[in-house]
């Protein structure tokens, strides 16, 4: 192996260098052996590959970000994040980054510009991407730097994130651990092209496979290419090849792997090599690394002593469902006197141009939204006014795109993502429900992101054009999910959670989008969240209902005036409005959830769980549910209307009121 000093360092950034790559090392040997003593329950071994992470950390400005993986300890321990507090989240403490909430480097910390992973792997390659948007939008020319390994290649989010940071001339470093090995699969059996470094040439980018395990190798190549791509932004892809000198995780084992692998690549040690060409050079000698090694284990010895001697204060499980939600207080902004006949379309669109203006941080990014104005022309002339940077066309990539939008708060910016069809978030589930939900219960970072879902049948669009999916999101906690049925509420719903600092799903009901209109102000202001509005008033029953469910209430009712029923109109599934639809259960005995979604785990069904929970002894009836069938949603006009719960409707009332 040969060493070239290309950005000629001096001797003094040569023995930092060293120390860098030592004090992994040293600190991972500890770590196995409280391992074995049972003090820790799970590790993820580096040993072999900390020239990479070394390496490319020192290569990087120290404001950039970077996000690591599970074999990156030197990243952590080179961007000086404290050893007893490394000690204090392995152990899961309350004093560690997470309070006890996940594992390992599942954290981030400002403080240091480091985004820790999920265990998904795939997700936090858009995530970058989106951190390197919003600080080209503030005008800062800096690099990201993001890990994934030869395994995680294979997942859509690397795809998918590529090619967005390449069709938006992102300043992203891609860079790729090529260990050998995902879990125990070899590379034979996960890819067939030559280089992994060569995918980047599809997506348009420049690419290398450099030697991982020669830091100074990886420091020149991260450094000279962070150098240009800060003025010439631009995403690369750097392959490093390596070895993983123990298993995936230690229970694992390494029985599946050639033993003779372990003799080639123990002569590649990357601390030995790189400790030898110092020898040999004469930047250090013996006696200097000799004290340098048991000055680090004696920091590592303090560290472990402090940790494990400290209990790092006594866990609160009191604070663990507050703390899924970033702490709003939404503040309520009253509309102003002028009033205008708005459809519901407009309500929206209405809400999204005066959230531009008030809030110069936020980006909206969805397929065709710019010049085209959208699918349903929600966003039409939008571009127009705010610019293409803040009017984003995306590629079709659900998944990048929700990433985007988390790495797009990690810097400050709001996002409003549209989905071209509320079914078309199944693309991007993973990006929601594991890291846009849990990044504020992990680390304390808010996912400021809304995402409107476009949702509903009536239309004779099918089974993939017409689902009501918001039950998918309303069991994850850390979502908030939102269902206007009206103009006015779709607009000051939307401006409340472009407030908000927390993850929204926004549905909003295509079939409304033209058809129903009402006098909506034309100033900014909030409905708030989770706050149901009680339409009518009545003694024989209570109807409570959302989005579509509300207009075939209020047609029934108006249908029969000789009942005399309550209308609940929740607006809000999560948080829903509890302590409303318990006082109207309480007056009328009688009560009756419509929903367009299925009937099988539906919204009705948990409603109808807190009813028979918190209110039995009102009732003088079971709780009914009238919901659509359990099938997908068929595309023939009369097969869609026996499939919707409306055709239902009138039997289940009639049902509940013979009791």
């Amino acid at each position: 192996m040969t060493f070239h000093n290309s950005f000629q360092l001096s001797n003094e950034s040569l023995l930092d260098m060293y120390r860098a790559i030592l004090l992994p090392r040293l600190f991972e040997e500890r770590m196995l052996i409280l391992l074995r003593q049972g003090k820790l329950g799970k590790w993820f071994s580096g040993i072999g590959q900390e020239a990479i992470a070394v390496g490319a950390c020192l290569a990087m400005h120290e404001e950039e970000y970077i996000l690591p993986m599970h074999r990156n300890l030197g990243v952590f321990t080179t961007r000086k994040v404290p050893l007893i507090k490394l000690l204090d989240q392995f152990q899961g403490k309350l004093s560690g980054f997470s309070k006890g909430r996940d594992r390992s480097f599942h954290f981030g910390t400002h403080e240091h510009h480091i985004v820790g992973m999920i265990s998904h792997l795939g997700p936090q390659l858009a995530v970058a991407a989106g951190i390197a948007l919003g600080e080209g939008l503030a005008g800062r020319k800096t690099c990201t730097l993001v890990f994934t390994g030869e395994g995680g290649t294979s997942q859509g989010d690397f795809h998918e994130s590529l090619n967005l940071a390449a069709v938006w001339n992102l300043p992203v470093i891609f860079l790729i651990e090529n260990n050998g090995y995902a879990l125990s699969t070899p590379v034979s059996e996960q890819y067939r092209c030559e280089r992994l470094a060569d995918r980047g040439l599809g997506y348009g980018m420049e690419s290398v496979q450099i030697d991982g395990n020669n830091i100074l190798e990886v420091y020149n190549t991260v450094r000279r290419y962070s150098e240009s791509i800060r003025n010439e932004p631009r995403p690369i892809l750097i392959e490093c090849t390596t070895f993983r000198m123990r298993g995936h995780e230690e229970a694992s084992g390494v029985k599946y792997i050639p033993a003779e692998h372990f003799d080639q690549w123990k002569e590649k040690d990357p601390l030995k090599l790189f400790e030898k060409y110092l020898l040999d050079s004469r930047v250090v000698n013996a006696l200097y690394v000799a004290q340098l090694k048991l000055e680090l284990k004696a920091e590592i010895d303090e560290a472990v002593r402090g940790s494990f001697t400290d209990d790092g204060l006594i866990l609160d499980p009191s604070s663990e469902e507050q703390d899924m939600y970033a702490p709003f207080r939404q503040p309520l902004v009253v509309p102003e006197k002028n009033f205008s006949e708005k459809r519901y379309m407009d309500a929206i669109s209405d809400a999204m141009r005066l959230a531009l203006q008030r809030f110069p941080n936020l980006v909206i990014m969805g397929q065709d939204i710019a010049t085209y104005g959208g699918a349903f022309k929600l966003t039409e002339r939008f571009v127009q006014e705010f610019g293409p940077a803040r009017i984003r066309n995306t590629p079709l990539c659900e998944s990048a795109v929700i990433g985007a939008s988390l790495g797009l708060s990690i810097v400050g910016y709001k996002s409003l993502v549209e989905m071209q069809f509320a079914d078309f978030v199944s693309m991007g589930m993973n990006q929601i429900v594991n890291n846009l939900a849990k990044s504020h219960y992990r680390w304390g970072q808010p996912a400021d992101v809304v995402i409107r879902m476009p949702t509903g049948a009536g239309t004779g669009a099918g089974p993939f054009h017409s689902q009501s999916n918001e039950a998918w999101f309303i069991k994850t906690p850390g979502l908030k999910v939102l269902y206007p049925a009206f103009p006015r509420d779709a607009k000051g719903l939307l401006l409340a959670a472009l407030e908000d600092p927390n993850p929204v799903l926004y549905f909003e009901h295509k079939y409304l989008y033209r058809k129903c209109s009402e006098e909506v102000p034309d100033d900014y202001f909030t409905t708030p969240i989770g706050k149901a509005n009680q339409l009518r008033t009545g003694k024989d029953l209570v109807i409570i209902a959302y989005g579509m469910g509300v207009h075939w209430a209020l047609e029934y009712l108006d249908e029969h005036p000789d009942i005399s029923a309550s209308l609940i109109d929740l607006r809000s599934l999560v948080p829903w409005d509890q302590e409303m639809v318990a006082e109207a259960v309480k007056a009328t005995g009688k009560a009756l959830v419509l929903h367009e979604d299925t009937l099988t785990a539906g919204m009705g069904a948990e409603i109808s769980a807190y009813i028979a929970e918190h209110c039995f002894e009102f009732l003088d009836a079971p709780v009914m549910r009238c919901a659509s069938l359990d099938t997908a949603v068929p595309m023939n006009r009369s097969l869609e209307d026996h499939f919707l719960a409306k055709s239902r409707l009138g039997k289940t009332m009639e049902a509940l009121l013979a009791y």
